[in-house]
């Protein structure tokens, strides 16, 4: 008995110093853990700007002031974010530089690591500018955001969020610090710089209409626009269709995160309003372009007028419809006209059935849009621009015009004087 005991006691001192050794070599050491991960994300910033390859250069590249410390990039799913951030880092550091630094917020490390921590880590490491993807998906993130500006004066932060996130003066964290740029999908200017290899800059709206012919005549030297206008209407705004991937079933796809993600995870909604908005989306894209029956929309969807229009904002907000209003009207009033964002979200939601007119004011809207305040126009055009330049979409132009309407004709390759040809608009950035 006394020789058991003894070993017995033997066994449990031995497997409690084997329990601490275990412990001590394969539980990780939080003091040590921020360090590995930086080296860890550090080689996988390098190896994205290594195979990266050759981005289309977006003009917002060109718009942004770099000198500001705090940069938010917004923009609708799949318009390219990550792309441009990292094509900001490739352009100006090396990838092995170790002052900018790339991280998405997708990774499950920073759900258990602050990160003001990690990027006092980066800061003490050298680190100059951090690249922050998807802030959204980390909680209280303006916060966050707000406490590293403070912290670590002389670090610069640019992060993507989606255009559903609240910022600057929608944020009083981030108001008077922070400052934000809108990130959209392929112009037709940028599509033809892809496809046809040519290098056509942006011209401002007053460029276009005073000086279309010139214009016209020096991008057909370059190609012949029209041969690429209709394949950009069908699948040229996301710059995804540059993948070798089915175009439509990615839109899809990239239209059902946008609800599931971008609107009920940012909005905090429940998920049984998941199928509603669905729902009220495609009876949108069904429908006429004109003013939504509120009343109708509610009964088909079975909830209330007011819920419709909350949704119908949030949809707006993801950019996967246009509420477009009377001049001096704004929401919560119902908007004159209600059209999808842009024309591949058209073919994608309603393939085969897209009313070609509709077509052509939906891609003009979307490209004036992006620079103009865009109205409802009365009896003699569609649209208002900047609460004055009126504009009249139609194939034929009538023969008595009015001289304070200018033409955007359909099919014309070149225009006439205050006749403009429609895909000129698609220049404007």
């Amino acid at each position: 008995p006394v020789v058991f005991i003894f070993l017995s006691l033997v066994l449990c001192i031995f497997s409690f110093l084997l329990y601490l050794c275990l412990r001590y070599l394969y539980v990780p050491n939080t003091q040590t853990q921020p360090t590995s991960m930086l080296e860890t994300l550090f080689r996988t910033h390098q190896y994205l700007l290594e195979h990266m390859g050759e981005p289309v250069r977006r003009s917002l590249m060109d718009e942004i002031n770099w000198r500001d410390r705090l940069i938010g990039i917004k923009g609708s799913r799949g318009v390219g974010k990550t792309t441009f951030l990292l094509q900001y880092a490739k352009e100006n550091f090396s990838p092995k530089d170790r002052r900018c630094l790339y991280v998405n917020m997708n990774n499950f490390f920073f759900q258990t690591y602050s990160l003001v921590k990690f990027a006092g880590e980066f800061y003490k490491a050298g680190g100059q500018v951090l690249l922050i993807d998807q802030i959204f998906k980390l909680s209280a993130w303006s916060h966050v955001l707000h406490e590293c500006y403070e912290k670590f004066p002389m670090l610069k932060i640019v992060f993507t969020g989606s255009t559903v996130m609240r910022l600057k003066d929608e944020n009083p964290e981030l108001n008077g610090i922070c400052r934000s740029y809108s990130l959209k999908g392929f112009s037709f200017r940028e599509y033809l710089n892809i496809k046809a290899g040519t290098n056509i800059k942006p011209y401002t709206l007053r460029e276009l209409v005073n000086r279309h012919e010139r214009i016209a005549k020096e991008v057909c030297q370059q190609c012949n626009p029209l041969e690429h206008f209709q394949a950009y209407l069908h699948h040229g705004y996301y710059p995804f269709f540059l993948d070798k991937r089915n175009f439509s079933e990615n839109l899809l796809k990239v239209m059902n995160m946008m609800i599931e993600v971008d609107i009920l995870l940012i909005n905090q909604m429940e998920q049984k309003n998941l199928n509603r908005i669905k729902k009220l989306l495609y009876l949108l894209a069904t429908g006429s372009t004109g003013a939504p029956n509120v009343s109708q929309l509610a009964s088909e969807v079975q909830t209330s007028r007011t819920t419709i229009m909350n949704y119908m904002k949030f949809l707006s907000d993801a950019r996967l419809v246009n509420m477009i209003y009377r001049k001096g009207d704004e929401f919560p009033k119902k908007p004159a006209r209600l059209m999808l964002h842009n024309t591949n979200l058209m073919h994608g939601l309603t393939p085969g059935r897209v009313n070609r007119l509709d077509m052509m004011e939906t891609f003009f809207q979307n490209a004036v849009s992006s620079k103009h305040r865009v109205n409802v126009g009365d009896r003699s055009c569609n649209f208002i621009l900047d609460g004055k330049a009126r504009f009249r979409i139609q194939d034929e132009v009538p023969k008595r015009k009015s001289t304070e309407v200018i033409y955007v004709c359909t099919d014309r390759q070149v225009g006439d004087g205050a006749e403009v040809p429609l895909w000129m608009f698609g220049l404007i950035y």
